[in-house]
């Protein structure tokens, strides 16, 4: 009932930046919290960075600086800007929205670091 279709991963150097989007739309309620996760292959999927309906975040320890997530709720979008970015950032992200008892996913974005 609730898709999420993500854009705006990729290859970028390390240092550089990058900007990934996140549209929703079906069935979503007034209150929600999106967020971004990443996984690597034999790692759990970790969180990245979280945004409630009314604007509250909250960050990972290791991208507090760096990233900084937004939303447009009219459009129903998240956005994750990643700045200074760093090889161990490399990962598959994955795009989340939580509303009472339902919680979707999108198809996940690769985004590459190299050094």
């Amino acid at each position: 009932q609730v898709q999420l279709v993500e854009s705006g991963g990729g290859l970028v150097q390390a240092g550089g930046s990058l900007r990934l989007s996140c549209a929703a739309s079906g069935n979503i309620g007034s209150f929600n919290t999106m967020g971004w996760y990443r996984q690597v292959p034999g790692k759990q999927r970790e969180l990245v960075a979280l945004i409630s309906s009314s604007g509250s975040t909250n960050y990972a320890d290791s991208v507090k600086g760096r990233f900084t997530i937004s939303r447009d709720s009219a459009k129903n979008t998240v956005y994750l800007r990643m700045n200074s970015l760093k090889p161990e950032d490399t990962a598959v992200y994955y795009c989340n929205l939580v509303q009472y008892i339902m919680s979707a996913w999108g198809q996940g974005t690769q985004v590459t670091v190299s050094s």
